[in-house]
């Protein structure tokens, strides 16, 4: 799943490439991913862009007329086109097969286009086109962007004391803190020496500020390595990057002992039980109740 780091980078990279141009068409593949009607998506059309901007895991596009907000959910992604197809686009209703397939298109008037993309048998893109972002509730209710100023450790520690849960619960809520997923929370985890599993109420003043450093540090060092890359390179960057997420079976590069997994019914957490529980091995929920 694209995160803050991989969806920032591709705000820039498409901020970039489009400012100032017109879009010449925009067109959908996939029904069920445009969640709006009024404004339709061809009032995109002829409107001068204006930038794209980052919301959480949103990309935004403002334009001189509406916007337009792209969730890529768990399997969606941007290619760019140096030069787009100028023939029609076929919409389809259902879901498709597992392979990437186009969502939506947008072409430019030089030639470039940019088209969204999905892969996996669940189709959760999501595509609205409004006159402001805010108007999704989605966007209007996410929580502190963790690398801008509002993110204190002071604020950290109060979400943190709001409501006794599992950490890593917190770190993915977009309600809380805005842009961190699955994979993120995981390397943010290994980096403050944290259990997944402890719980928000037991971190005292100087776990609250290290858990605030390893956030703040964690997303800084990806966006930087993001910078300036081509959509194209920024998935394999961001699994180079990662230390323990998706690496289960591999040597921790901290402490060398092996990264291990609890999975759960459609995703998977990675951690180092010598980094961060003690040496204490947790239990794979498929089989037994976690160990905490």
């Amino acid at each position: 799943m694209p995160e803050l780091p991989e969806v920032e980078a591709l705000a820039r990279f498409l901020d970039g490439r489009t400012r100032g141009r017109t879009i010449d068409a925009a067109d959908v593949g996939a029904v069920a991913a445009l969640k709006t009607y009024d404004p339709p998506l061809s009032a995109l059309v002829g409107r001068s862009v204006h930038g794209w901007s980052r919301r959480g895991k949103w990309l935004v596009l403002a334009t001189d007329g509406p916007s337009l907000a792209v969730h890529l959910a768990r399997g969606g992604w941007v290619r760019w086109r140096e030069q787009a197809p100028t023939t029609p686009v076929r919409p389809r209703l259902g879901g498709g097969s597992r392979g990437a397939s186009l969502t939506l298109r947008l072409r430019f008037d030089d030639g470039a286009g940019a088209d969204v993309t999905e892969a996996g048998t669940r189709r959760r893109v999501a595509v609205h086109v409004v006159e402001d972002a805010e108007a999704v509730e989605a966007i209007r209710t996410l929580g502190v962007e963790p690398l801008s100023e509002d993110f204190t450790a002071d604020v950290l520690g109060e979400l943190l004391r709001a409501r006794n849960q599992q950490v890593k619960g917190l770190l993915r809520d977009q309600r809380a803190i805005a842009g961190i997923g699955n994979a993120y929370s995981d390397e943010i985890l290994h980096t403050a020496q944290v259990s997944p599993f402890a719980l928000t109420r037991s971190f005292d003043d100087d776990a609250v500020d290290a858990l605030h450093r390893a956030v703040v540090d964690t997303l800084t060092a990806a966006v930087a390595a993001a910078e300036g890359r081509p959509a194209a390179e920024l998935k394999d960057a961001k699994r180079r990057g990662m230390q323990v997420h998706g690496r289960t079976g591999q040597t921790c590069p901290v402490c060398g002992d092996v990264v291990r997994e609890v999975s759960f019914a459609d995703r998977s957490l990675q951690y180092c039980a010598t980094c961060q529980t003690g040496g204490h091995v947790l239990a794979d929920r498929r089989m037994s109740r976690l160990l905490r």
